[in-house]
């Protein structure tokens, strides 16, 4: 299956700030793992006067050297893109030593409700415990000394996810949702395959010609980039599709087909984000089962109407 030319050549420069555009500055996280790459991106935007973007988790190394990295600077706002653990508990910590407002979408929260049953497998990667002082909405701007952010609301990867638009640059803080060195995950109910192939199509429509995301380096043509990635989820969709109507009923033999050149570590992942798409395709009455979709439903080509 074509997959978009994915970038795993990163530095993380654990402890230090690292420029990488004229007026922003990344520290990274130490905390690699299967979903977080080399670590979290912390990004400093500004001069004199700045702005934090994606404090990233409560790691003691990673507080030090990001206000180290600060260096004595006025820190005003704290952004965060989503309410996953290691992107947003360390802004407890940093506004207290800055005295910085916190800002994001809002508190975490499912992209649906639990069904009767179901447990999430993702509740203990969710930083329940942040709430915003500035709750943006889509298109609204706050500035600084010397920038400017507009929240892009890009749900799909969590539903409070958000994008921050750096006015004049054409530069996207993408967070998880675009990165350049893999996929991102979808997995309900904290995600939605709908919500996230529609907060991809804002992106394409946006030209932006820089994506700095939450973890790996950066998207340095975005417009293929997107593309490719849009096409690659449709391509998974149709592979889903094709596996129900070539007689798979459960999500565990699809992963086994769709998956077989991945690591069989990830297939739970892998499960999760077949679910997504047959949430979408159930929604879309291309897909039925006979009750709600789930990990463990039967599947089976919805019949014609």
């Amino acid at each position: 299956m074509d997959s978009p030319a994915f970038d795993l050549a990163f530095e993380p420069a654990y402890g230090r700030a690292v420029p990488v555009a004229p007026g922003i500055e990344r520290v990274t996280a130490n905390n690699p793992g299967p979903f977080t790459f080399f670590g979290t991106n912390s990004y400093i935007v500004g001069s004199s006067s700045v702005a934090v973007i994606d404090p990233g988790p409560e790691d003691e190394a990673h507080f030090q050297a990001l206000m180290a990295a600060l260096a004595g600077r006025a820190v005003t706002h704290i952004f965060v893109s989503h309410t996953h653990r290691d992107h947003s508990p360390l802004a407890k910590r940093l506004q207290a030593a800055t005295g910085a407002v916190t800002v994001g979408q809002g508190p975490h929260r499912p992209a649906r409700p639990l069904r009767d049953g179901e447990i999430n497998p993702f509740s203990e990667s969710s930083d329940l415990s942040f709430v915003p002082d500035i709750t943006l909405s889509d298109g609204e701007t706050l500035s600084g000394d010397g920038w400017a952010l507009t929240a892009v609301l890009t749900p799909g990867h969590t539903a409070n996810h958000a994008a921050f638009a750096l006015a004049g640059r054409d530069i996207l803080f993408s967070g998880d949702h675009v990165m350049a060195w893999s996929t991102s995950i979808v997995a309900p109910p904290d995600g939605s395959m709908a919500d996230y192939m529609e907060s991809l199509y804002r992106l394409i429509a946006r030209e932006d010609r820089l994506l700095l995301p939450g973890h790996g380096g950066p998207v340095t043509e975005p417009s293929s980039f997107l593309r490719a990635l849009k096409a690659h989820r449709l391509k998974r969709e149709q592979a889903v599709l094709a596996r129900v109507q070539a007689g798979d009923s459960g999500i565990a033999e699809m992963v086994k087909v769709i998956y077989r050149d991945t690591d069989p570590k990830l297939h739970g992942a892998a499960a999760l984000s077949v679910l997504a798409h047959i949430e979408d395709l159930m929604e879309r009455g291309m897909i039925a089962a006979d009750g709600p979709p789930s990990l463990a439903a039967t599947y089976r080509p919805a019949t014609p109407k």
